[in-house]
């Protein structure tokens, strides 16, 4: 069993320096069909203008992952971390009991193409921390390359929830990937780049999939895709 998100039926917001779309509800964009599925909560598609960005501001009891899709985003937060991220770089950020950050695109041309992506943690009020780590691409291509995990297994970054993603790159001469469902767990996939097909389906970027009761997922596409799987717990 699926259901099928489609890319244009996503929330939206245009704050001129910001073009976000919003697979869940989120800010001024409510739905109560979308209000994430399982622990995961948000799924925002943002471009950022050069030169633009978040300034100081606040989070708390929620697993944070940035995942950057073109150019480059600066992070800055209280527990002194100061990083750029980059493509195929994941960043972890555990808000816990309260944290503080900022996000800009440090380019004065080029603007930034990057997926905001929330995780309800398992508890709340641990304390925060923060976690980057790259994963090149031939590891994800033609295959689902586990990045976040509970444990931190594989390499992962560690995130407070039974919850894991991976992430795919197919192209002309890596055209197909698989991924198995384990009984009790459901997936998300989002599209993040690309055309691919899926369960009969035709899914294009930006596009989401629930799916459920399904044990191997096969993806097949003749040109470049980024996908990300989200592997849940059921929720009863």
């Amino acid at each position: 069993m699926y259901v099928h998100r489609p890319a244009g039926e996503r929330g939206k917001s245009d704050l001129g320096w910001l073009q976000s779309r919003f697979t869940f509800s989120f800010a001024d964009y409510f739905d109560p069909q979308h209000m994430g599925f399982g622990p995961l909560r948000v799924i925002n598609d943002d471009h950022v203008a050069a030169g633009a960005g978040f300034p100081l501001h606040p989070h708390r009891n929620m697993e944070i992952i940035t995942y950057v899709l073109k150019g480059a985003l600066e992070h800055k937060d209280s527990m002194g971390n100061g990083s750029i991220i980059y493509p195929h770089d994941v960043q972890r950020m555990s808000a816990g009991k309260g944290v503080r950050h900022s996000e800009f695109n440090p380019s004065s041309e080029e603007e930034v193409h990057l997926l905001q992506i929330w995780i309800e943690p398992d508890a709340a009020g641990y304390p925060p921390s923060y976690e980057q780590k790259r994963f090149p691409a031939e590891e994800k291509l033609g295959k689902f390359r586990l990045i976040a995990s509970p444990t931190g297994q594989d390499g992962s970054v560690t995130i407070h929830q039974n919850a894991f993603v991976s992430a795919a790159i197919l192209t002309k001469e890596h055209r197909a990937a698989s991924y198995s469902v384990s009984e009790g767990r459901a997936l998300w996939v989002h599209v993040a780049t690309g055309t691919v097909s899926s369960l009969g389906m035709v899914l294009e970027a930006g596009d989401g999939l629930a799916i459920l009761e399904e044990y191997l997922v096969s993806f097949e596409t003749e040109e470049q895709v980024e996908i990300l799987i989200f592997d849940l717990p059921v929720q009863s």
